[in-house]
């Protein structure tokens, strides 16, 4: 790992808490907070991350008729859906899917568009229980908008992982952390880490000035820089001037890090439909009225 920098002006400063927003439903499956886009986090200020759909932890009741979300279409980025708590399972029209369970991630790369549906896993749905999940949708370039579509399934026991001196870990699910990289591949530079402090451990981070940086508080509650409390479920933006900052558990906890180069390109979204031009979402309609992105059941 790097040494870090000690100098204030190379500091990566807090910028804003984001409390969690007001719930809403994706389907029946997913009751979650989207911090974005949203209000000055902005798809172009989160770039190359796009939207944000927490489901803080919850318990969902026994049913034998899966929660979930039907059969929808998706072109132009990636979807990456962590799970915490409970089961998932995905399909998609491209021949996609399986399931996750607690700790494992799937990463979608929608590309040139296809499909997709996802459930509560059968099992856990018929026995209910707890629920806490994250769909973070990661914007493609434009020279690769229209990828294949791929789908990268990653255990838990995959994640790269550097242990910390009290007993706690960083999973790297994307990018690299101390010399170990995760699994995933991306098509821009993306770190993608689940810190898993113990209570008091601190944890020096560093990315290049310009990223976008933000954590999310999954478990437990964090100082960082040593000044600025992150609560539990909440969203803490930071500055993309500055490299380094540090996070300290106050308890033991679970904080969702992303940071990645921005795009710097222009936005359209329609829905489903994460492009650069309006033109462009027009085609993406017309291809899925037309059937091109597949069929699924």
């Amino acid at each position: 790992m790097k040494a870090q920098s000690k100098q204030v002006s190379e500091m990566k400063k807090v910028e804003k808490i984001v409390a969690p927003p007001p719930r809403h439903w994706v389907g029946d499956g997913f009751n979650v907070h989207g911090f974005f886009p949203h209000g000055p986090l902005t798809g172009h200020r989160m770039s190359p991350f796009f939207l944000l759909d927490y489901n803080a932890l919850e318990n969902f009741p026994p049913r034998e008729e899966p929660f979930g979300v039907g059969p929808h279409p998706h072109r132009g980025f990636e979807t990456v859906t962590i799970a915490y708590k409970g089961k998932v399972e995905h399909h998609d029209s491209r021949g996609g899917g399986g399931i996750i369970g607690e700790g494992d991630v799937q990463w979608m790369t929608a590309g040139s568009g296809l499909l997709h549906k996802e459930f509560h896993e059968q099992e856990y749905n018929r026995e209910g229980g707890p629920f806490q999940m994250v769909q973070l949708w990661v914007n493609l370039p434009a020279k690769d908008k229209m990828t294949d579509p791929k789908y990268q399934a990653i255990t838990n026991a995959e994640m790269g992982r550097v242990p910390l001196e009290n007993g706690g870990e960083v999973e790297i699910i994307a990018g690299e952390f101390g010399g170990v990289s995760g699994p995933a591949t991306t098509f821009t530079p993306v770190h993608l880490y689940n810190l898993k402090p113990k209570a008091g451990e601190k944890i020096e981070l560093k990315f290049p000035s310009g990223y976008t940086t933000a954590l999310l508080a999954v478990e437990g509650s964090a100082k960082i820089n040593g000044e600025t409390i992150l609560p539990l479920n909440n969203l803490a933006l930071l500055e993309r001037e500055g490299e380094s900052f540090t996070v300290e558990a106050l308890e033991d906890g679970i904080f969702l890090l992303m940071s990645g180069e921005p795009l710097n390109e222009p936005i359209a979204q329609y829905g489903p439909f994460l492009m650069n031009t309006n033109l462009e979402i027009a085609e993406a309609l017309d291809d899925y009225r037309q059937g091109k992105f597949g069929y699924l059941d």
